[in-house]
């Protein structure tokens, strides 16, 4: 008989593994001023980056329509998170932006998640950390930065 956990126990771990890490950034920001951001709000304003984008582009870049895009957005103005603007080049074109809020908001968390991470690194010892890292890196796509999550939890194809 194996004493090996079963499989399914792998992506569970995992996921309950991110679990505490978000769970542990939006405990902390909310600490830090933040409070109304949620885990979905990470992956917009990450999606909408420094540079701005169009509702359509954010809708690609998450895995979700242009309509549920659009909900984020108004949902992240409503907060101070993000605004929208006539794009420069092209007036009829609304570029969606980072407000200082949204940016703060970023800058934080990249904070917080390198301190999260040096928790882990305390509790398992940084050898270990180090080798989970490799491990992962090994078993997963060389672009770890994917934010089509959103639509890839509810079912969107997600190739990649």
């Amino acid at each position: 008989m194996s004493t090996d956990p079963p499989g399914f126990e792998l992506p569970l771990r995992l996921l309950l593994g991110f679990r505490v890490l978000i769970d542990g950034l939006h405990a902390e920001l909310a600490r830090q001023g933040h409070p109304d951001v949620r885990p979905a709000h990470g992956f917009v304003l990450q999606a909408v980056g420094h540079q701005g984008t169009t509702a359509v582009e954010l809708g690609r870049r998450l895995g979700v329509t242009k309509q549920a895009a659009a909900k984020h957005v108004e949902a992240l103005e409503r907060l101070g998170y993000l605004r929208r603007a006539a794009d420069a080049a092209d007036a009829r074109r609304k570029l969606i932006r980072l407000t200082d809020r949204g940016m703060d908001c970023l800058a934080r968390s990249a904070r917080i998640f390198d301190e999260l991470r040096a928790e882990w690194g305390a509790t398992l010892g940084e050898d270990r950390m180090r080798a989970l890292e490799a491990d992962l890196r090994t078993m997963t796509p060389e672009t770890p930065l994917r934010l089509d999550f959103p639509g890839w939890f509810g079912g969107a194809r997600s190739d990649g």
